[in-house]
């Protein structure tokens, strides 16, 4: 599939699809943070079941795959002991795939987890001696896990038995972490591979945005927040024809993806968390309706319009010129539509090049508005990424996809300032953390291992 695009039209891009996936964080006034963590007043109560970050990209070191990753529990505390942090039982944790554009689920790959605990009345230690592999019998609590890939046509079990790479609970009890999460990275039966257990926090940004946008002055910038805390993971890489409608993804390359959390009430499973754009419930949905969004099928999304009204007419915007004086672009932003329902085609609104949306796909019907991470599986890897992504005339970055050392909060800081219609970047709009604290791994699952180490060691 070939690319039309110019470099203008990139800046556009990028710009113009970060303001519509966040319109940042600063018109909270709660306790939620990051990019999707205890958003919303339910799911705040609830970190088990809490998806915090979504993650879509074509394999850097195998490029006819895609490596789909989501995280949950925010703000793990890596000395959280003596229970640390297991996986939610009874739940369901989904990675869903819209391929055709109708915006209903194609492929729904789910994890579920069973607990194995031999603590009994005899201790209180997580483990009572060292760990140096999944099955040492020094590892008193673990969890095993299936997976199932579910389509219209049935289901099938890629992994019935699972072992989680366990929470790391230190140099004495697990002198070898890297050890273990490499015996926790399964193969699949068609070539691909899946993990699940704790990694390091990822996603890095200054969450003094909630002071008055740092500061009032951007005096208040340059710490990364999120530093030293872990989150729990499930990754899985597979060959991107596994994804593609009609299994054919030279002719339909671009996926929509999401991540939910399905929990059990007794009777049924019921919706409690979405992600798939970072910031979307924490920053576009009012606070009366972040419940109502963690519930809400993507179908559903174009049917309640005073969602459409918080991306038409973003209220961040109006917050930058009240407090910097940064003159709001005019409204309806038709472009927002584009980007936050429809994905970027020329056919669909005003940003005039073809990138991420599934009307490019050659089998593919009748569109339907919805929100969803989106993704070209024809975009080879960047031999040199960069981390402003499209934005930065990197067509295999955020927001075509989002792969973990994206900087989506500089993308939308400047897209929130206007900049997907100036075409110009405002000088000095920045939270000032260019990247995480460690270094991301170059194979599956990329990743960066947990931490150890208590975060507050003053």
């Amino acid at each position: 599939m070939e690319l039309r695009t110019n470099r203008r039209a990139l800046v556009g891009i990028g710009l113009a699809a970060a303001v519509a996936v966040s319109s940042l964080a600063v018109l909270r006034t709660d306790s939620g943070i990051a990019s999707s963590h205890r958003e919303a007043p339910m799911i705040s109560g609830d970190p088990q079941h809490d998806n915090t970050d979504v993650y879509a990209f074509v394999s850097p070191d195998k490029a006819d795959s895609v490596t789909l990753i989501a995280n949950w529990i925010p703000f793990e505390e890596p000395n959280g002991g003596p229970n640390f942090y297991p996986f939610a039982v009874k739940s369901r944790h989904n990675i869903k795939i819209d391929n055709d554009g109708d915006a209903k689920t194609d492929i729904t790959y789910e994890w579920t987890f069973r607990n194995e605990d031999k603590r009994g009345n005899d201790t209180f230690l997580y483990n009572n001696g060292p760990v140096t592999s999944l099955n040492d019998p020094n590892l008193l609590f673990r969890q095993r896990y299936t997976l199932k890939r579910i389509t219209p046509g049935g289901s099938k079990t890629l992994v019935d038995d699972g072992i989680v790479a366990p929470s790391n609970v230190g140099r004495a009890s697990m002198p070898d972490y890297a050890t273990l999460r490499d015996q926790s990275i399964k193969s699949l039966p068609n070539g691909g591979k899946t993990f699940a257990g704790q990694s390091d926090e990822a996603f890095f940004l200054d969450l003094r945005v909630f002071d008055l946008l740092y500061g009032g002055d951007l005096s208040e910038v340059g710490q990364d927040t999120t530093r030293g805390y872990n989150v729990n993971t499930v990754a899985l890489q597979v060959p991107a024809k596994d994804l593609a409608l009609k299994g054919d993804p030279k002719r339909n390359p671009v996926i929509g993806v999401c991540s939910t959390t399905d929990k059990f009430n007794g009777d049924s499973f019921v919706q409690v968390s979405r992600l798939c754009n970072p910031l979307v419930n924490e920053v576009v949905a009012p606070a009366g309706l972040k419940d109502a969004f963690n519930a809400l099928d993507p179908s559903k999304d174009a049917d309640v319009q005073p969602l459409v009204n918080r991306v038409t007419d973003p209220e961040v915007a109006r917050l930058l010129q009240k407090i910097y004086g940064i003159k709001a672009p005019a409204t309806p932003r038709n472009d927002l539509v584009e980007i936050f329902l429809t994905g970027i085609a020329k056919q669909n609104g005003p940003i005039k090049a073809d990138l991420n949306s599934q009307v490019l796909n050659k089998d593919a019907g009748k569109l339907r508005p919805s929100e969803m991470l989106r993704l070209n599986m024809s975009v080879p890897p960047s031999k040199s990424p960069n981390r402003l992504g499209v934005l930065g005339g990197d067509l295999a970055g955020f927001p075509n996809g989002r792969r973990l050392a994206d900087d989506v909060v500089d993308i939308e800081l400047q897209a929130v300032a206007g900049a997907a219609l100036t075409g110009k970047l405002v000088p000095g709009l920045t939270d000032k953390v260019d990247r995480n604290d460690k270094p991301f791994g170059q194979t599956f699952p990329y990743i960066p291992l947990p931490s150890n180490v208590a975060v507050n060691q003053r």
